[in-house]
């Protein structure tokens, strides 16, 4: 099964979360007959949010269509062991988050990453699929050079307006790290902006 994805939104725009029943899904899922329909609607529903998620770490559109096609096949080729003990986003989620890191990992041949010691160099700017303006690229670039930790947080809350229980679920860190993360990460990006004026 492949898929190919093209999501050109502009990160400044907030995502629609779209909703999907997870009882009825797992209920299809679970039958062999529906399974593959199903997943074809899990894709369809949560692409767009994926492919935001992976694109904050690999700062990349060819990279990231590529991290998030591994993200789906990985989650296809296991989603008769999905048995919704967590909600079928968050699966996805942190699929598609070690999808990426391993990506990272791989292309800059290192044997590991500290989130919070691996800062991301921008290329958001010389990304063909980014076309914000002057304001809206300054600050890609300031978030593009948070650790990799602290810009998914930032992204997660500013752009996406998730709430802090809802990314502690998802990165499985606590809400007081989170709060401290997005508060660092906002001064980091105002400084950042202070000394563009």
């Amino acid at each position: 099964m492949f898929f190919h994805f093209s999501l050109f939104l502009s990160p400044s725009t907030k995502l629609m979360t779209s909703k999907i029943d997870e009882h009825d899904i797992l209920t299809r899922i679970q039958n062999p007959q529906t399974r593959r329909c199903a997943f074809e609607q899990i894709v369809k529903v949560y692409s767009r949010q994926l492919y935001w998620q992976i694109h904050y770490i690999v700062q990349n559109h060819e990279d990231t269509d590529d991290v998030l096609q591994n993200t789906f096949i990985k989650a296809w080729r296991g989603i008769e062991n999905f048995k919704g003990d967590s909600a079928i986003f968050t699966w996805l989620y942190r699929i598609a988050y070690n999808e990426s890191v391993s990506f990272l990992k791989h292309k800059r041949s290192m044997s590991s990453i500290d989130d919070e010691d691996f800062p991301e160099v921008s290329n958001f700017t010389a990304d063909e699929f980014f076309d914000g303006d002057e304001a809206e690229n300054l600050l890609m670039q300031a978030v593009s050079i948070l650790p990799a930790k602290q810009r998914q947080v930032f992204c997660m809350k500013y752009f996406e307006d998730k709430k802090y229980e809802e990314i502690s679920e998802l990165v499985g860190t606590s809400i007081g790290a989170l709060k401290a993360s997005f508060h660092i990460a906002s001064e980091k990006i105002r400084s950042f902006l202070q000394s563009k004026e």
